[in-house]
């Protein structure tokens, strides 16, 4: 999560909006891409058109923690593009604390191994043709849990998985 605000003082307040930052690009500038109601939050009272009419504005960001109501869990959706039993797509919903998700993969207990699962975009992570049966799931986690740290979820998914559903894992990132 990130605190944005703008840099223009006539239109923008001090506090400015934390957002959830769901992709990155490489290069050497940072874009944010935002909604009218984040530039809302960024604005004086009753400026938020009038910053919006801008389009590009310059922020400042700084990364704090995220913290979710009810939720101190990881958690995932089954993407509403997944078609059962052909092609799985996971979105992550929920990742705790200073923490990336920076690699998925699923035990495929046929040839005994982890097979990762291919970085769609933003935090949808997918696979065509996953395997059958009850889905173990495992997550790298970057941030405050460390570099390059495996967390696994047992049985993250049942064997009849359904597009649309979320799943809470039992992984705790805090």
């Amino acid at each position: 999560m990130e605190n944005v605000r703008c840099t223009n003082p006539k239109y923008c307040s001090g506090s400015g909006a934390y957002v959830v930052v769901t992709d990155h690009g490489e290069g050497d500038y940072t874009d944010f891409i935002l909604s009218p109601k984040a530039y809302a939050k960024m604005a004086h009272p009753n400026t938020a058109l009038e910053l919006f009419s801008y389009g590009v504005v310059d922020v400042e960001f700084r990364r704090v923690s995220c913290q979710y109501h009810n939720y101190n869990t990881l958690k995932f959706k089954v993407h509403d593009n997944s078609r059962y039993p052909d092609y799985l797509a996971i979105l992550i919903i929920y990742v705790a604390g200073k923490n990336d998700i920076t690699a998925v993969e699923l035990w495929q207990e046929d040839c005994k191994e982890w097979k990762g699962m291919r970085r769609s975009h933003g935090a949808v992570w997918d696979m065509a043709n996953p395997p059958k049966g009850d889905i173990k799931l495992r997550f790298q986690v970057s941030g405050s849990m460390g570099y390059g740290r495996w967390v696994v979820a047992n049985n993250a998914l049942p064997s009849y998985w359904k597009a649309g559903v979320a799943y809470d894992t039992d992984i705790n990132l805090y």
